[in-house]
């Protein structure tokens, strides 16, 4: 079975030492990710989503990954056999993507909202981050956290936009595209678990 999470590449670019804030109490400034492995989901969320009519699969598709061309393409092959299968339509419809396609799901993706009793300076550094990063690629930052502990999730994304800052715009513009097919995939994934069709 091919897994909900995201395959670790290599980082690009000059990597820099983490900023470590202190350990909050409680929650962390990015939303929690579940630390537990999920359970198999039944196939009512994948039958389900074959038999939707096209346009509420292409909008189901579209809460996943903004590309029009890429919730198409996958609603016009249903019916899928298995998850994988549905996944591996995914990563190669998102592998695809051309550039406007690209800058089209880039354009409606939005940071992780913090919560709001977020450690005041873990807030300012990672809208001070962001702000960089939109200034320097025009678009904003991406990142799928799959499999990070919710304890290192905010260092992780502060620790990522710095490295990736040290891209030239076409090395992010591939690091981007894989991030969206990672977050395309974990939310294709709970969307079929939550047969929210």
């Amino acid at each position: 079975m091919i897994p909900c999470r995201p395959t670790h590449h290599p980082r690009r670019g000059l990597t820099l030492p983490p900023h470590r804030l202190p350990r909050l109490p409680g929650r962390v400034a990015i939303p929690a990710l579940p630390e537990q492995p999920r359970a198999p989901r039944s196939s009512a969320g994948l039958e389900d989503f074959n038999t939707a009519p096209a346009d509420r699969a292409e909008r189901t598709l579209l809460t996943c990954l903004r590309s029009l061309r890429w919730a198409r393409r996958l609603a016009d092959h249903r019916p899928y056999p298995t998850l994988d299968a549905l996944l591996a339509a995914s990563d190669e419809a998102a592998y695809d993507l051309a550039p406007a396609d690209l800058a089209e799901a880039l354009a409606a993706e939005a940071l992780p909202p913090l919560p709001d009793d977020t450690y005041g300076a873990a807030h300012t550094a990672l809208s001070a981050a962001n702000a960089a990063y939109e200034a320097r690629f025009g678009h904003t930052f991406v990142i799928c956290l799959a499999g990070v502990p919710p304890t290192e999730a905010l260092d992780h994304v502060l620790e990522a936009i710095r490295s990736r800052l040290a891209n030239d715009p076409e090395e992010e513009r591939v690091v981007a595209a894989e991030e969206l097919r990672c977050l395309a995939r974990e939310r294709l994934c709970d969307t079929l678990r939550g047969a929210g069709l």
